[in-house]
């Protein structure tokens, strides 16, 4: 799995991502800036990995923003072109562990 995260820090470093309609507006919504984004997944682990989902493989980030805002971030995998960020939000705390790596157990998802 390190890999992986080396190889999407990298893409994002490099400027290699683009946004999903659906993370704009979220991001929007959220108010997490694009900088935000960018030190979550410097300093971010990967927490799920979903190597078969149905837009295409893809993982969810936990990472800390400069101010300790934590984000979750969902991405493609970097074999893309581009990495695509196609969720992110500050995750909630009701709904996450303490430590925001795991998910409470619950009648519904995220």
């Amino acid at each position: 799995m390190i890999p992986l995260i080396t190889d999407i820090r990298q893409k994002i470093a490099n400027d290699e991502f683009e946004f999903s309609k659906h993370a704009v507006d979220q991001s929007i919504l959220r108010c997490i800036r694009v900088q935000e984004i960018r030190e979550a997944i410097a300093n971010g682990q990967i927490i799920e990995d979903y190597p078969d989902d149905k837009y295409g493989p893809s993982c969810l980030i936990l990472g800390f923003t400069a101010a300790q805002r934590p984000i979750h971030i969902q991405c493609s995998y970097p074999t893309r072109p581009l990495i695509k960020i196609i969720t992110l939000y500050e995750p909630d705390p009701q709904r996450w562990n303490d430590q925001f790596t795991q998910r409470r157990p619950s009648n519904h998802d995220n």
